[in-house]
């Protein structure tokens, strides 16, 4: 199929105001017009499904018919560049943050990110967690200069709405109930095992394990989240971070002498 072909034959696929493309034809008719149309839907209907897959707290919230016209969009915009559609939908957050029908839901883009982090630690690859026991063997002078190594599932998602509150009560993770403390909400997403797992982050979490994962040292990272909120607390992030599993190993000053 000639490039010119491919192209009208894509685009064809996302506009149904287009006509069969040149050079597509069946036995019983120069424009399959029907055959075409058949296709067509069927190829919209699964992308639209798979991007439904990906993101079901997501069409709960809007629900299944404003979601399949929002995805609808998405395709016609952003095709997918691969015949593997597991990481599809990657950028669907920035879309749906300017998507103008859904600019008054001003926490679903945050919601995406969440999931659509979910997705990507669960295909993410295995490692074994650094066991905490490894800092005990450590020098005190040699903690400031640490360098973790972060887990390839483990990611961190800022919002400026209560993003993990509201994706937990719709992915049943917790009750619903009203949200009276309508403020910003961090979370730790990471596969230390099999099973993928949420953490709502402390003030100064998400600056502190955003720099580690940056290749920021253990003084400079305290020091980022310290900055951004006072009331950070050193000792119980760290622990709370190796409990998760968020790291698979570390470095310090002496690893190259």
């Amino acid at each position: 199929m000639p490039f010119t072909t491919q192209e009208q034959f894509a685009a064809a696929l996302r506009d149904s105001a287009l006509p069969v493309p040149d050079g597509i034809a069946s036995w019983n008719a120069a424009r399959p017009l029907r055959r075409f149309g058949i296709y067509r839907n069927n190829v919209i209907s699964g992308l639209v499904g798979a991007v439904a897959s990906r993101f079901p707290v997501t069409e709960r919230l809007v629900g299944e018919e404003f979601f399949s016209g929002m995805a609808y969009q998405f395709i016609c915009l952003h095709p997918p560049r691969s015949p593997l559609l597991l990481a599809y939908g990657d950028d669907f957050a920035d879309f749906v943050e300017s998507f103008e029908p859904a600019l008054e839901i001003g926490y679903l883009a945050d919601v995406i990110r969440l999931e659509a982090a979910r997705g990507k630690a669960y295909h993410a690859a295995d490692a074994a967690p650094l066991a905490a026991d490894r800092l005990a063997t450590l020098r005190e002078e040699q903690l400031a200069s640490l360098v973790f190594i972060r887990h390839p599932s483990a990611s961190v998602i800022r919002s400026a709405h209560p993003a993990v509150t509201i994706w937990a009560m719709n992915a049943g993770q917790m009750p619903f109930a009203p949200i009276e403390d309508w403020r910003g909400e961090d979370a730790l997403v990471i596969r230390p095992e099999m099973i993928v797992e949420v953490h709502r982050l402390p003030p100064g979490g998400a600056q502190f394990l955003d720099a580690l994962f940056s290749g920021a040292s253990f003084a400079a990272a305290a020091g980022e989240a310290l900055a951004a909120a006072p009331e950070f607390d050193l000792s119980a992030n760290l622990a709370a971070a190796l409990q998760a599993g968020v790291f698979t190993d570390l470095s310090t000053g002496d690893d190259d002498e």
